[in-house]
């Protein structure tokens, strides 16, 4: 009984999608960064993975216009570019909207990103590709990878929307220029359900 108990288990254990983290089911950490391509951004210019390669740091922030926890996350988002991710800084910094509400789509992100005055990136993907290809549940949510573009973090930018007490993503980012591996690899995202395209 004991022996076909464990048969079942392991076989269940098999039937499992190989590279799902705790908490995200699509991608884990080690995994490659998705290859995007021809993503066009608030500034006019379009935008693809390689265009980051001399950066030591990539972060990737999967976001949007309408929801309330992704706006209360700009200026802490403005804040973390400024501090690391200058012209001539090791961390690239993008920001990506993968909803297709009217209030997300390009004409409003534009407006957005003049009124808050974003200094990063902010694409726009009506495919939703990426956000597919990360396992993006929630928004905002955020992947850093190393220079070799593998994943080392996913999950919440702090810890609290309000009161934040622990960052997540800056820890994450110096432990990468620091040759390490962050300590806590991957959290809970918390936000607002992705608006995932059911066709």
């Amino acid at each position: 009984m004991y022996r076909y108990a464990l048969a079942l288990l392991v076989a269940a254990g098999m039937a499992l999608p190989a590279g799902a983290g705790e908490f995200n089911k699509k991608v884990s950490i080690g995994d490659a960064a998705p290859a995007f391509s021809s993503l066009e951004g608030v500034d006019g210019k379009t935008y693809s993975l390689g265009d980051f390669k001399g950066k030591d740091v990539l972060v990737i922030a999967i976001t949007c216009n309408h929801c309330p926890v992704a706006v209360a996350y700009e200026d802490r988002l403005i804040e973390f570019a400024k501090k690391y991710a200058g012209t001539d800084s090791k961390v690239a910094f993008i920001a990506v909207n993968i909803n297709n509400l009217d209030e997300d789509k390009l004409p409003k992100m534009k407006e957005r990103a003049k009124t808050k005055g974003f200094t990063f990136p902010y694409l726009y993907d009506p495919s939703q590709k990426i956000g597919k290809d990360l396992g993006a549940s929630v928004t905002p949510e955020f992947f850093v990878y190393n220079k070799d573009r593998k994943l080392v973090y996913m999950g919440a930018f702090d810890d609290d929307q309000n009161k934040p007490t622990m960052a997540l993503v800056e820890p994450a980012v110096k432990s990468v220029l620091e040759g390490k591996k962050p300590d806590k690899a991957e959290t809970r995202p918390f936000g607002c359900g992705v608006k995932y395209d059911s066709k």
